[in-house]
Formats: structure tokens, sequence, C-alpha cells
């Protein structure tokens, strides 16, 4: 399939980065995870080169053998509104785990920050790893439970984020009417995991909604996907199989009687790119020489900023993607990738030089949903 829309570019600001050796690098700062002024600097680097959004990552379970950003990181609302304040026209997206959170809190946290950002927020609601349900009261719950669960919390965020109709609030002063009252909602929901009466206190985001992604790749994860959210992180271990991937869920988006291009598909990767082949294998092999010695997989966008623009052109016209999320190895990966090879796709009319929109939704080239569409 032939994609339509322009590439869509994100960044994971993932502190130290997604290894176990890059705190050592010289030019990473060792507290990168829980420096604001990192996540900020990074924050600016995406919104300058007109990035669509950035992404957080999060864990809630964690032991010494994990990689060093998780052992000590910033919550995921706390630095994206932060950070909100510092940039103009930047998604903010944070992942929060269905198996753990309470659906009503997150609702509330992510329109929260929707509001504060004048509409760039959006949400990852993913399942997560069962050893972690212990730390939030859910350990008599198992593996089994977590898409049951991911499919309620999903129906009561929409709800919720629907309490009340986009001109609900009067404000009128002289007649001292705040809210016309027939507009305001409840969810009533009542599921075998969540009970939620609503409404929730917080008026209609400028975007209709925070943009709602999940991730995965099982048959559930696309089902679920298909049925509720604006868009997907996914993931092939070659072109081949992300197409067949991002194919099957739009087969699935049209079966629903939604349309695919009002969808994103995102796949991420961890590029490291040089002026040349060569000066790529040098920053890779600096990590290498780090210790552990050798826990670095060679990263599958690779090379010269012109072989790396070519691996995107081509994902992204065969249809593997619609957004290209990026993770750092290198302490100046993301820096680099701007550097050297946004020029190029900019270039090619591949990606934008401006942004076109105030909202996420309007960057990404998402409708803005109608109350009460599901």
């Amino acid at each position: 399939m032939e994609n339509i829309k322009k590439l869509k570019l994100a960044a994971i600001i993932d502190g130290l980065g997604w290894n176990y050796v890059g705190w050592q690098h010289p030019e990473m700062p060792a507290d990168a995870s829980e420096n604001i002024d990192f996540y900020i600097q990074q924050a600016k680097l995406a919104e300058g080169a007109k990035f669509d959004t950035l992404f957080l990552v999060d864990v809630s379970h964690v032991g010494p053998g994990n990689i060093p950003h998780y052992l000590s990181m910033f919550e995921g609302v706390s630095v994206m509104s932060a950070i909100s304040t510092h940039t103009q026209k930047i998604g903010l997206s944070v992942t929060a785990s269905t198996s753990y959170a309470d659906p009503y809190s997150v609702a509330r946290q992510i329109l929260s920050l929707d509001k504060i950002s004048r509409g760039r927020a959006s949400l990852n609601a993913i399942t997560s790893n069962p050893g972690g349900m212990v730390n939030f009261s859910r350990g008599h719950l198992g593996k089994s439970d977590q898409y049951p669960m991911n499919k309620e919390f999903m129906e009561i965020l929409l709800g919720l984020w629907d309490t009340y109709e986009d001109d609900a609030f009067i404000r009128d002063k002289e007649s001292g009417v705040f809210l016309d009252p027939r507009k305001m909602h409840r969810v009533n929901y009542r599921g075998k995991y969540f009970q939620v009466e609503g409404p929730l206190n917080l008026s209609r985001s400028v975007q209709g909604r925070p943009v709602l992604y999940t991730a995965g790749t099982s048959q559930t994860f696309m089902d679920h996907a298909t049925s509720y959210t604006d868009g997907v992180f996914t993931h092939g271990h070659t072109l081949e199989e992300t197409v067949a991937i991002a194919n099957e869920l739009r087969r699935q988006l049209v079966e629903k009687g939604r349309r695919p291009e009002d969808f994103i598909v995102s796949v991420s990767q961890n590029p490291i790119v040089g002026r040349t082949d060569q000066e790529a294998l040098e920053k890779y092999l600096e990590l290498l020489r780090l210790i552990p010695k050798n826990s670095l997989p060679r990263p599958l966008f690779f090379g010269s900023a012109e072989k790396v623009a070519d691996q995107i052109q081509q994902w992204h016209d065969q249809g593997a993607i619609d957004m290209l999320i990026l993770r750092q190895d290198h302490p100046h990966g993301l820096r680099d990738f701007i550097d050297l090879v946004v020029p190029i796709l900019q270039e090619r009319g591949i990606f934008r030089t401006e942004y076109e929109a105030d909202t996420l939704r309007g960057n990404l080239e998402l409708p803005m949903p109608a109350f009460r569409e599901i």
C-alpha cells in the first residue's frame, strides 16, 4: 500500500537511552533520566526540527537487571507538563498501563495535560508485565486479565473525555449561567474490573479528545486498536513483516467502517547515523567499547544519512509506517538524526518544513472526533 500521508516523526526522550551502556559515554549526563533540563533540551531539539510529538515510555516494576534509565526516572505526566511550558507545537505523549492505573485518574491527568498544552496531549494505553501488578494492589490478577482490563479502560477513557459537549460551558457573567447541565453526561460504566460513574470535572479538549494509542502485535491488540484508538505502536523485525502488520490493521479498520488514513501506524527504531557509513560505525563502536561490551545490537536503521533516509522513505512509501518513532542509543542520536537526516527528508518532500496546526491531531492529520462518536 502506498502511503498518502506525509511522514510523521516522534522522539522518545528516555533520558539515558534504551540500553545498558550509554550512560557511561562522556557526553551523556549520568543523571539524564532525572534531569529536567536534559528533557527540555531534547524536547526543544525535536520541536525545532518540526517533529510531531514526544513520547515517554514507562515502567512500574523494576529490579537491578533493568536498563539504567528504568531504575530512576520521572513519572510521565509530571515531566510532560514541565516540557509543555517550554514548547509550543510539539505533541506530548504519556504511557500508562491499563493493567495498573485507574481510568478516572488517567483520564483526568491526560486531559489536564491536554488543557495545559492547548491541545497537544496523547496517551499510550498499554498492557504491562504482570509482575508490576503487586505494586498497585492487583497481584491477585494475572496475564489473562490484561486485555479485558485494557478494553474496559479505553471505553471508560473515551466516555470520560466526552463528559461535556463542546458548548456545555456558557460562562455568562450577566446571567450567572456557568454550565448548561443538559450537556453534561455520565458514563455509568459497570465492567468486570472497573466501575466508573462520572462525570469528569474538566471540559472537552480543543482537539475533541486527546489522541489515544495502544501498543503490541497480537490479534487482540489489533482488535482493540482498530476499535478504540487513533493509532498504534507496533513492531516488525523486517520491512515485510511490518508492512504485513500495518496492512492487517488497515484491513480491520475498513471492516469496522473506519478510514485507514485517520489512523497512525507507528514503529520505533534507534538509528545511528553519520555523514558516512564509517562515521556511523565509529559512533556504534564508541558504545561497544563501554561496559558491558557487546550489549547493544546493531540498529536496523544504520549508516550514512542518505542510506538511513532511503530506508525511511522505503518503509513509508510501502505503508509500513505513518510515523517513525526515534529512540536514542548514542548520546547525540536525536541531534545527529535532526542535523543529517531530517533535511534530506524535507528536500524530498516526505517530511514537513513547518507545523500545519496548533493541535496534535491537526499535525497528525487526524480529524477532530465528534462528541460521543463511539
